[in-house]
This record gives structure tokens, sequence and C-alpha cells, in this order.
């Protein structure tokens, strides 16, 4: 296993600089295929979590929602693979922010580490998702981390809702490239397609987990 590097860190990078301390605890191995349903900001976002995988990292910061997830015996420092929640309070409502332009942004920041081996690919709208939404794959050749060389590749599933952006993130490291990997839309969909359905859905006064109301639909 390698060192916690980008897309994750990037995002943390970018929204959680100066954060007070609020990360918790790993829970549990989520079941086969669990429905997943996570109050972010303005709306509840469900998703499936496949088996094996644990919450490492949780932390709201002003308007920005981080949640990582790793396999099992993983953490969030040391991990192979990832997947990641994140949302941005109040960006629907800027007329000049788009899905495509705020996941360019995430694939600079992550470029910056391996100007060398970066590519990107766009797969654009996904019709696992109702409301409006783009894809694309950003990819590390090589990087380092904790002494060791790497590659690291991420679909990230942006989301727009009434009020709020949100990303879905399936990340992975593997061994280590001289030159840009080759990436394959076909393989980095069906990641994504692991995590269908997507719902966005109101939030209901008084309801608590595990938030029936969108754990149905």
């Amino acid at each position: 296993m390698h060192r916690r590097f980008a897309p994750s860190a990037v995002i943390l990078g970018l929204v959680l600089a100066g954060a007070s301390p609020g990360a918790r605890a790993a829970d549990a191995p989520a079941p086969a295929g669990a429905r997943v349903v996570v109050p972010v900001f303005h709306r509840l976002v469900a998703f499936t979590l496949p088996a094996g995988f644990n919450v490492s990292f949780e932390r709201t910061s002003g308007n920005i929602y981080v949640r990582e997830h790793v396999p099992a015996g993983e953490t969030k420092d040391d991990w192979t693979r990832m997947l990641s929640l994140s949302g941005v309070q109040g960006l629907s409502y800027n007329a000049d922010a788009t899905l495509e332009a705020y996941l360019r942004a995430l694939g600079r920041g992550f470029q910056v580490h391996c100007p060398d081996t970066y590519v990107a690919l766009d797969l654009g709208p996904q019709s696992l998702v109702k409301e409006p939404s783009f894809a694309t794959v950003v990819s590390c050749g090589r990087v380092s981390a904790g002494g060791k060389a790497h590659s690291e590749s991420s679909v990230m599933l942006g989301i727009k809702g009434p009020d709020d952006f949100y990303v879905l993130q399936w990340t992975e490291q593997g061994r280590d490239s001289s030159h840009p990997l080759a990436l394959d839309g076909k393989y980095w969909s069906a990641r994504l397609a692991q995590l269908a359905p997507v719902r966005l859905c109101p939030i209901v006064p008084g309801e608590g987990p595990p938030y029936t109301s969108c754990a149905d639909k």
C-alpha cells in the first residue's frame, strides 16, 4: 500500500486548509452493495458503497464537506483504493460556475504533482444521476509519497444540485510509469456504475439515519 496523495489530498488541500480538527474514526465495513445516505448541506446524497469499504475520514469546514472510504485494513494515510464524496455549499448559485470548470480546477491541482505524466479524459454527462452531471478521469503516471513511487488515477463525477455542487470520486493507486497512462473510458465508467444509483433527495425535517425517505428511492 502507498501513502495518501491526490486527488483526495488535492481536494482537501484546496478546501480544508486551516480547518479545525474534526475527522471521525472509521466505521465498520459496509455489507455488499450497501446503500449509503449522507446529509450534505441542502440535500441527502445517496449512493451504493461496494463491500469492504470503511469510512476513514469525514469533515465539514465552512462551506466544504468531505467524506472518504478505504478498504478494510487500510487507512486514510495508507491505502490502495479510495471512494470519496465532497460537497461545496452554495456553488450552484454562481451562474458562472460549471461542473466542467470545477472538475478541471481539481485536475489542475492534481497535475502539479506529475506535470510529465499527467493525462485526463472527459467522460461527459452521466445517466446514473438525474441531476446535471459531468465526469472526468485524471491520472498521474508517477508520483512519490512516503519514499515510494506509484501511479494514481481517479474518476470524478460532478453533480449540480439546486443549491450545491457534489463530487463522487473513485481513486486507485498502481505501478508507477515514466509515461502518462492509457486511460480506458469503459473501465472508469464501470467504476462509477458500481456506485449507482446516485440520488439527491430533500432533507426531511426531524429525520435521522438511515434516512429511509431517500434510501428506498
